[in-house]
């Protein structure tokens, strides 16, 4: 498993607000600080500024979003799928604080935008967004959206209204050094209960709309929990439920990528065995490297045929 040693410091709360009458609170919020698991995914990756600021968004809001679920062994998986340079982003949460992610052209390239800064929403374009729950059931939960903006914060905000009818507020940011490492990282996800009265929507409306971006809360040296004040300033009763560290994790293995091995073909396991030399597989996530010898991938293509022969 790879913990991130930049992480130091990334962590997310969960929190609630506005209590009505009857002290049930009308509003969830989360929030985090992820400059550590940005900066940790644009070492590894060796991304460039806009693929960081794209991918760290993406996994700020995978790290939050995977708090919401409940067992230990529960799963979210966050696919971005666009026409953009990049082409695409995965990123996989638990609901511990950790998170992994890969974009699939972590070089990609675009100009700033009009307002001179990095033109995330380009480097994405058009597409779709898929959450995946894995729960343990037989079938993992999945809804996708189209992308309303490409600049991740919105297009979350709009899969929650559109997939589970839940209206929410989210903001995302990552904010780059000169140097192009990450300089702060982080975001917040608001979401108001159904039987939320107007005024506490009115409230947060007006405070969203008045505040400054994340990223500029940030480098203010915000913290999550001061977010979350300015974000519902108003509404009473703040409560925050949980606070726990949060980092880039990857639990790879050689039996997992192993199974990438298994997934391929003979007759491309037949062309690697007649190469006679080993073969590195990296994962995807983390870019640990895997080796595996010539008879190693004769085990695996027996194997194979094994399986395949099995009634």
């Amino acid at each position: 498993m790879a913990d991130t040693k930049t992480g130091e410091g990334d962590y997310l709360i969960t929190a609630t607000a506005a209590p009505n009458d009857a002290g049930e609170p009308q509003v969830r919020a989360f929030a985090a600080t992820t400059r550590g698991i940005a900066e940790e995914a644009r070492i590894v990756h060796g991304q460039s500024p806009v693929v960081t600021a794209a991918l760290g968004r993406l996994m700020t809001a995978g790290v939050m979003m995977g708090s919401m679920m409940k067992e230990p062994d529960d799963l979210l998986t966050l696919i971005v799928r666009g026409d953009g340079p990049v082409r695409g982003m995965t990123v996989t949460a638990d609901n511990a604080g950790g998170v992994k992610g890969y974009a699939n052209d972590p070089l990609a390239l675009m100009p700033a935008n009009a307002a001179g800064h990095l033109n995330v929403g380009g480097i994405v374009g058009k597409g779709t967004l898929t959450v995946i729950r894995d729960l343990g059931l037989k079938e993992p939960y999945s809804g996708t959206v189209s992308l309303r903006t490409g600049e991740i914060a919105e297009d979350i905000a709009w899969y929650y209204a559109s997939s589970e009818q839940i209206p929410s507020a989210v903001g995302l940011g990552v904010l780059m050094n000169r140097e192009n490492t990450v300089r702060r990282a982080g975001g917040f996800i608001l979401q108001m209960m159904p039987f939320a009265a107007e005024e506490v929507v009115s409230a947060l409306e007006r405070n969203l709309a008045g505040m400054p971006h994340v990223t500029e809360l940030l480098d203010a040296g915000k913290t999550p929990e001061q977010m979350l004040e300015e974000a519902l300033r108003g509404t009473g009763g703040l409560t925050v439920t949980d606070r726990r560290p949060a980092s880039f994790r990857c639990s790879c293995s050689r039996d997992r990528v192993r199974r990438v091995l298994l997934s391929l073909g003979r007759s491309e396991l037949e062309e690697m065995i007649a190469e006679g030399r080993p073969v590195e597989l990296k994962c995807q996530f983390c870019g640990k490297a895997y080796s595996f010898t010539t008879e190693e991938i004769k085990e695996v293509l027996w194997n194979t045929d094994s399986s395949k022969s099995q009634p």
